[in-house]
């Protein structure tokens, strides 16, 4: 397990590669490994992400990947430094620093400095996130996005209730709980193979984190309607639109990436969607022509833009890293452009819906409010189709609604609700 986790960070580290699609090359080759030991080599590499900035912070120099690795098998509650060492085949001491590294952390003065370091951030996130939430907020935040996620699935709706996928987990044995915000929602026992339960294969649940299904929620479809994915990508939302509409009415999933499209039919074909089209658009202002004929005809127009992912950091921790103080900014101009596209495409009394899996203000809450500028829309409440109930527990504020990973439990998501005015 050790060497395939090696393997993988080096492709992260020394060739870019994003860390989920490295442990599926990887892990793919390595047909010996028990699911277990898959399952813990993932955790360890994502483990090692999250602790990297912190630990070379520590050692005072960038590490070697067999370095990162055994500081993070060091890390307290672990193994002790001199068997992650001999274990990874260094030379004795090289950990010593982290003795007294958690003292030294605690006496950096600056506290946006410390949080950086206690939360391994990049200098420049940390301060955007204290100068956007407050020092204390960041601070939570940033703790959430540093332990393992919980597994959530999604209930799919054309094949039974919540209660009966319930059940079915139980005779698999898979124990779960309901989630508190989504009417949809498990979460499963931690151990569990999602991918491996006959409930999965048969179509019963999707993984799908919580806040990521109020999203869909959020759009209010329902039986008979016309809904645009506009993003859609490999149809996760996509699937929970289609659930709540019944398989009646039309469904049109739209994206740049066609093979992403093609899973989102694989998917739906295993989910039992039979009112699905997919339509793949061209790069840049040549995807407005191939919209036309969709203009002004839909009741629901979802457009989850592309977006840093800052919201996301638990489950992709290397995003830390790869990302930029200028990468926000940059997304959201790329975000007005795909709402003024899309907004076309809503009726006059249709929805358009924004959400991205940002914590940052300059893709949620700025592009929110040229949304709101768009000629014809004006914000409506998410608790006319979140409902009441789920809008107050969530915290919903009018058309907009944040969710965080140390408040909700869910990743970061940002949601806001505009209609068309039929005059």
């Amino acid at each position: 397990m050790d060497a395939a986790v090696l393997e993988v960070l080096g492709l992260v580290r020394e060739q870019a590669w994003l860390a989920d699609r490295a442990l599926e090359v990887v892990l793919r080759r390595q047909k010996r490994l028990y699911s277990v030991e898959r399952r813990a080599a993932a955790e360890a590499v994502y483990g090692v992400l999250r602790s990297q900035g912190r630990i070379e912070w520590i050692l005072g120099r960038r590490a070697a990947i067999a370095e990162l690795y055994a500081a993070a098998l060091a890390s307290p509650g672990g193994i002790p430094q001199g068997e992650a060492e001999r274990r990874l085949g260094l030379q004795r001491g090289v950990l010593a620093p982290l003795s007294g590294g958690e003292a030294r952390i605690q006496a950096i003065q600056d506290p946006v400095a410390r949080l950086g370091v206690e939360g391994s951030l990049p200098p420049w996130l940390a301060e955007r996130l204290v100068a956007e939430m407050g020092l204390e907020e960041a601070r939570a935040f940033s703790a959430a996005v540093n332990v393992r996620a919980p597994l959530t699935v999604r209930a799919n709706l054309l094949k039974g209730t919540r209660d009966d996928l319930r059940i079915r987990l139980e005779e698999e044995g898979v124990e779960s709980k309901e989630t508190p915000l989504s009417p949809w929602g498990l979460v499963l026992d931690g151990h569990a193979n999602a991918f491996g339960l006959d409930a999965f294969k048969a179509g019963l649940f999707e993984v799908q984190d919580e806040g990521s299904q109020l999203i869909a929620l959020a759009c209010g479809a329902r039986s008979g309607m016309k809904v645009v994915d506009a993003c859609a990508g490999a149809g996760g939302k996509t699937l929970a639109l289609a659930a709540e509409m019944r398989n009646r009415g039309v469904l049109l999933a739209l994206d740049v990436d066609a093979d992403r499209l093609d899973e989102a039919r694989r998917r739906a074909r295993r989910a039992g969607v039979d009112n699905l089209r997919t339509k793949a658009l061209p790069p840049g202002a040549e995807a407005d022509d191939a919209l036309r004929d969709e203009e002004g005809k839909a009741d629901v127009v979802l457009v989850d833009a592309p977006c840093s992912g800052l919201g996301t950091l638990r489950r992709k921790p290397d995003a830390r890293w790869r990302l930029g103080p200028a990468d926000p900014g940059r997304f959201a101009e790329t975000q007005r452009g795909l709402v003024q596209r899309f907004s076309r495409l809503v009726k006059p009394g249709g929805r358009l819906v924004y959400a991205t899996c940002s914590v940052a203000r300059v893709e949620n809450e700025e592009v929110a409010a040229s949304a709101a500028s768009l000629p014809g829309f004006a914000p409506v409440p998410l608790e006319k189709t979140l409902g009441a109930a789920v809008a107050r527990a969530a915290g919903a504020t009018g058309n907009e609604l944040r969710l965080w990973p140390h408040r909700h439990g869910t990743d970061g998501f940002f949601v806001a609700a505009f209609e068309r005015r039929k005059d």
